[in-house]
């Protein structure tokens, strides 16, 4: 596996990601917006030796503080430390960087992302009372702080 940010090409494949796994996923627009974003850094687990991709995580950034706007595997290749691996990647850029912290929101149900986030550094700070629509739930905001 291969860690390498997000090309264009990866687009249609990311956008099928997000379909497979997302009740509102990010169409292949918003990640061609990402792309050309100077303050995004667009990360993709790409499959070896065809670097199809696999996985990706996105993040924003904004002063010194990185959003982590969403992590996806495919279903065929959760489990292998894909995620994981790009976590500890992101995270390794942020600190380049300069940033303080990194910021991210996920479903309270979602307990393998949970898993995920404490796992690499991340702790639960509050919550968001309906900030998921469809279906309807609460999310936890998680930080991981650098300082």
């Amino acid at each position: 596996m291969q860690i390498r940010e997000m090309k264009a090409q990866d687009i249609p494949v990311l956008a099928e990601i997000e379909e497979k796994i997302f009740s509102q996923p990010w169409s292949a627009q918003a990640f061609t917006d990402a792309l050309s974003d100077p303050n995004a850094v667009f990360l993709v687990a790409a499959e070896e030796p065809s670097g199809q991709p696999c996985a990706y995580v996105g993040m924003y950034v904004a002063a010194d503080e990185g959003e982590i706007t969403n992590v996806a595997t495919d279903p065929a290749f959760r489990r292998k430390g894909c995620a994981e691996a790009l976590m500890a990647r992101i995270k390794e850029i942020g600190l380049q960087k300069g940033l303080t912290q990194l910021v991210l929101e996920t479903r309270k149900s979602n307990e393998a992302a949970i898993a995920l986030y404490e796992k690499t550094g991340f702790e639960i700070i509050g919550e968001r009372k309906g900030f998921y629509r469809f279906p309807p739930e609460d999310a936890y905001v998680m930080m991981l702080r650098y300082v």
